[in-house]
């Protein structure tokens, strides 16, 4: 269900002229905040204390992402590739996207899966860019680019160059 809203509010908002002045808004407005959120702060003094999870496609990870970020992706999200891992289930564990949207059901379902410990990136990878933070590529050389998930969501961030990859 949450997949049709965001298809909803990604296509058919923007041409009815209705949108979101703030990234609060726009958060509030998506998400339930059933998982807590962390900012983009608060992750850099714990960075080397957390497991990273990035939540969206495969393209989009490719492009860039937080160094040390383990793809999990949104469309084929399959919990089974987590608990193979062998992550402790109370390992803190920080879950990002473009902006907090998909991380926040990507977290719901690893929390009904029994991990306790679970955080949604406030921003996503775009307030980390934004917040002037280093994005690497797939070979861990950082990058200017990010990948900008679409038009509609692009115009959240403001720093490193957008791309819009298929």
């Amino acid at each position: 269900m949450k997949k049709i809203a965001l298809i909803f509010f990604c296509i058919l908002l923007p041409l009815l002229g209705i949108s979101q002045n703030s990234l609060k808004e726009l958060l509030t407005l998506h998400n339930s905040k059933s998982i807590p959120y962390i900012t983009v702060k608060e992750l850099k003094t714990s960075k080397n204390d957390v497991i990273l999870f990035d939540a969206r496609e495969l393209v989009e990870y490719q492009t860039s992402h937080l160094k040390g970020a383990i793809h999990v992706g949104y469309d084929f999200f399959e919990i089974n590739k987590i608990v193979n891992q062998n992550i402790p289930k109370d390992s803190k564990i920080v879950v990002y996207c473009s902006l907090g949207i998909r991380s926040e059901d990507i977290s719901e379902k690893l929390k009904e899966f029994g991990y306790t410990n679970i955080y949604n990136l406030y921003g996503g990878i775009f307030e980390w860019k934004n917040e002037d933070n280093e994005v690497v590529d797939m070979i861990g050389k950082e990058t200017n680019e990010v990948h900008a998930f679409s038009e509609e969501w692009g115009k959240w961030l403001y720093k490193g160059k957008k791309v819009y990859k298929k």
